[in-house]
């Protein structure tokens, strides 16, 4: 399908998606989040993509959050159910999402990276929650993940001032997962990707729904003892890839995975 404001290419069972507006540093508005709320639908519904990686267009920004001058020119608000960029609230896709951060990540932008499960970055790249400069506040998910992502004093530091942090110090403090030379981010995105790719992708979606979830769950006991009931578990232990993993083992040869 043709998009006006996301672009989205499919590499093997790799899928990417462009924020593409750089004109306005990737800002997006209300036909942006519904473009990425009916791609990643899309993603989710594939059996044949198992990894997702999430970008902006050009050198300056991975998105710079909310298009404010859209906002405040009477342009059409609104977002789909699943959030700021189809993501912020979107919580019951099991399939990993890699953030390449390829500059500024803003606001929203920043919001975006927190609500995918790996973020890489350009050492170009800033980090930051600004709305209070603004009069506004980072209610689409950055309140809530930063703190679980760096603790509460960590995340209290950058909120309560709306302080930028670098691509390096996002490093240290815990959000993000690996820094690269701008020209390098794709291809290190892509090799995690592929890292990813090379494990059972039932197993993977497991993984990642038994972590999210049970953090929520009001003690490591229940969240034991829970697990079993989460779709993403459930599914594992009756697919094809929970016999192929243990036969390709025991015939010592590389599994080959269905995603079912």
């Amino acid at each position: 399908m043709a998009y006006e404001f996301i672009k989205v290419e499919r590499d093997g069972p790799v899928t990417t998606f462009t924020l593409n507006r750089p004109e306005v540093m990737n800002a997006l508005h209300s036909p942006a989040h519904f473009e990425m709320h009916e791609a990643v639908d899309a993603f989710a519904a594939d059996p044949d993509q198992w990894v997702g990686i999430v970008t902006g267009a050009g050198e300056r920004a991975f998105s710079a959050g909310n298009d404010l001058k859209h906002q405040a020119t009477g342009g059409k608000m609104g977002s789909p159910p699943s959030g700021f960029a189809g993501l912020t609230s979107r919580f019951d896709l099991a399939k990993p999402l890699i953030a390449a951060v390829n500059g500024v990540a803003m606001g929203g932008g920043f919001e975006i990276a927190l609500a995918c499960d790996i973020i890489v970055a350009a050492d170009t790249a800033v980090f930051a929650l600004p709305e209070p400069r603004v009069g506004l506040a980072a209610l689409a998910g950055g309140l809530h993940r930063l703190p679980r992502a760096i603790g509460t004093k960590q995340a209290m530091g950058m909120i309560l001032t709306a302080r930028r942090v670098s691509a390096a110090e996002g490093k240290e403090l815990g959000f993000v997962h690996e820094v690269t030379a701008p020209q390098d981010l794709m291809r290190a995105a892509h090799a995690l990707a592929k890292q990813i790719c090379e494990l059972g992708p039932m197993s993977i979606r497991a993984s990642k729904e038994a972590v999210y979830r049970g953090l929520d769950e009001p003690s490591l006991e229940a969240a034991l003892k829970g697990q079993n009931r989460y779709p993403a578990v459930a599914a594992l232990y009756t697919s094809e890839d929970f016999k192929e993993g243990p036969l390709a083992f025991s015939q010592k040869r590389a599994p080959n995975w269905q995603g079912r």
